[in-house]
């Protein structure tokens, strides 16, 4: 069984920078497509950004184009989130989730087999 965990979340001003981490124990993790959501409260979990299992397709969601960047360190396992320019509107519990049943790249949360359980994120005014 493949086991995300995610590392990194805070409070952090508006306008800061905050990097979340997820390590992925297990099976190959160079297979495996990886994605980031967040849920904030009383809404739907969202999509932010996914990385191919070679990086080399990337998708980012609207609301963080150009502010977020998500990149992935196979030799170590870990796919991160670097979050600048950070806005309250960007506070939520954050999820790592993974894509094993094949090598495809999703923005959705059925695309994804396995989660970690989250990391707060919180930008205040």
């Amino acid at each position: 069984q493949v086991l995300p965990v995610e590392s990194g979340g805070g409070l952090v001003q508006a306008g800061g920078s905050l990097r979340l981490s997820c390590a992925a124990s297990g099976r190959t993790f160079s297979t495996y497509a990886m994605g980031w959501f967040r849920q904030a409260p009383g809404k739907e979990r969202e999509f932010v950004a996914a990385i191919s299992w070679g990086g080399g397709i990337i998708y980012y969601a609207d609301s963080v184009k150009g502010r977020f960047t998500i990149s992935r360190d196979n030799a170590k396992n870990t796919v991160y989130l670097q979050m600048n320019s950070l806005k309250p509107e960007d506070t939520a519990v954050y999820y790592c989730a993974l894509r094993a049943r094949d090598t495809l790249i999703m923005r959705t949360t059925e695309g994804y087999d396995y989660w970690g359980q989250g990391t707060q994120v919180t930008v205040s005014s």
